[in-house]
């Protein structure tokens, strides 16, 4: 059974189904590969201050239709954001180098500096570590700073001195000193007028009435021994420009703020994600000052935290070159445009377009020969001769009225000399027949 051609319109409306189809397919693919990625972000401290911070940042990335989106997660301190980002549950987190486990973090950059500051109220006769002898210090902060506090009970031998920590809410502290409940206070807070003033606000205004910062003579010894700390001078007049307070530079301990990435992280997310937020950074420096403060970290083999090779490579410069980047594309263009003109062309076949073509005298005269080897009679092959000789006198009358696309004499003596030839061929083998008798 021979097949059934469709209609051209059915096949047109197959046709543009498949169209449709391929196109939706293409567009769910490309929205699918260029969707922006959400990365999930642990941030936490007393103030609830950090939190903020990265939520401008996070609207700023929806707003400029960034590639990496964050959803910040606001944990309520240091350690735990630090505890969500060891366990697993966030991707990014902003940590403090001295506070929880950051075994599987990996630094993008650094948010800011946490500066250790032992204060007491103006007047103190305590100006250095040795005076805490017997004194109660509050902790400003207290569990994410309890790694200060036995840092410097080591270093100090604090416990032989019989020196007290005591757990201090931000809140609490003005009250503690002002009832002396604490001889001083610990304080660990980026160097920034909004906390300074914090600072300030503890104690009594007055041009005389300075707080008195006690200096950490062994800042280097300590932070040699422990990497999570570094030495750091804090700047004559930070609390008081005048008279100054400090009137000299005073050597503390600071600890970083990182912002970190699951190691799993891929690079190319890593790199576009380092690359977003500094970007945005530059746009957020007006409404949130700390931000001023976002550095790139260590890129030393033997740094704290190791870089994320994402982060690393837009630090180096070693993002990929546009070859690199766009080479396979380069190279898979021209099969995907030869694919399309194969998909054309079928399609163009499938309608039956430019098959359309009326037939000509030729392919009449050869139509004729499949007929001749399968007639049966004698009175088939005569009905044949006469449509031989019906197209062979409409050409000939087609080239004597001057038609340039009129088949010339020699081709279609040619064809009719091959046709007559077939004929003759059926007719010996029609003769040789039995010639069957019929019933009387």
């Amino acid at each position: 059974m021979g097949s059934i051609k469709l209609p051209i319109w059915v096949r047109s409306v197959l046709l543009v189904g498949v169209v449709i189809l391929a196109a939706g397919a293409g567009l769910f693919a490309y929205r699918y590969f260029t969707r922006p990625v959400t990365l999930s972000l642990a941030v936490g401290s007393i103030d609830g201050e950090a939190a903020k911070a990265m939520s401008a940042l996070a609207s700023r990335l929806v707003s400029t239709n960034a590639p990496v989106r964050l959803k910040v997660i606001d944990s309520g301190t240091a350690l735990e954001a630090a505890d969500a980002f060891s366990s697993g549950k966030v991707d990014l987190a902003v940590v403090r180098s001295d506070v929880g486990d950051l075994s599987q973090a990996q630094a993008i950059l650094v948010v800011t500096y946490a500066v250790v500051l032992i204060v007491a109220p103006p007047g103190s006769s305590i100006d250095s570590i040795d005076k805490l002898k017997g004194h109660i210090v509050g902790v400003v902060g207290g569990a994410a700073n309890s790694k200060i506090v036995e840092v410097l009970t080591k270093e100090y031998d604090l416990a032989r001195a019989k020196v007290a920590f005591k757990n201090v809410a931000p809140a609490d502290a003005r009250q503690a000193i002002q009832s002396k409940a604490v001889s001083a206070l610990i304080v660990v807070m980026p160097l920034t007028e909004k906390y300074l003033s914090q600072v300030r606000a503890l104690f009594p205004a007055g041009p005389k009435a300075a707080p008195v910062l006690i200096e950490i003579e062994s800042a280097e010894a300590i932070a040699g021994v422990e990497r999570a700390y570094e030495s750091f001078d804090v700047p004559k007049g930070t609390l008081r420009v005048s008279p100054p307070a400090p009137d000299d530079d005073v050597t503390t301990l600071r600890a970083t703020f990182y912002l970190v990435a699951n190691k799993k992280l891929g690079t190319d997310l890593m790199t576009s994600f380092t690359q977003t937020i500094l970007s945005a950074r530059r746009d957020l420096l007006g409404e949130q000052p700390i931000f001023a403060q976002i550095t790139g970290p260590s890129t030393d083999q033997d740094a704290f935290l190791p870089l994320h090779p994402g982060a690393a490579a837009y630090y180096n410069g070693t993002q990929q070159s546009f070859m690199d980047e766009y080479g396979n594309w380069i190279y898979l263009t021209p099969m995907v445009l030869g694919g399309a003109a194969t998909l054309l062309a079928a399609a163009w076949k499938f309608l039956g377009l430019g098959s359309q073509k009326s037939e000509g005298p030729l392919d009449s005269l050869y139509a004729l020969g499949r007929r001749i080897r399968k007639v049966a009679t004698e009175a088939e092959l005569s009905a044949i001769e006469e449509e031989i000789d019906d197209i062979l006198r409409a050409e000939r009358a087609r080239s004597a009225d001057g038609d340039e696309n009129a088949v010339d004499a020699a081709t279609l003596n040619v064809a009719a000399h091959r046709l007559e030839g077939l004929i003759h061929d059926r007719r010996a083998v029609l003769a040789k027949r039995p010639v069957v008798a019929s019933a009387a």
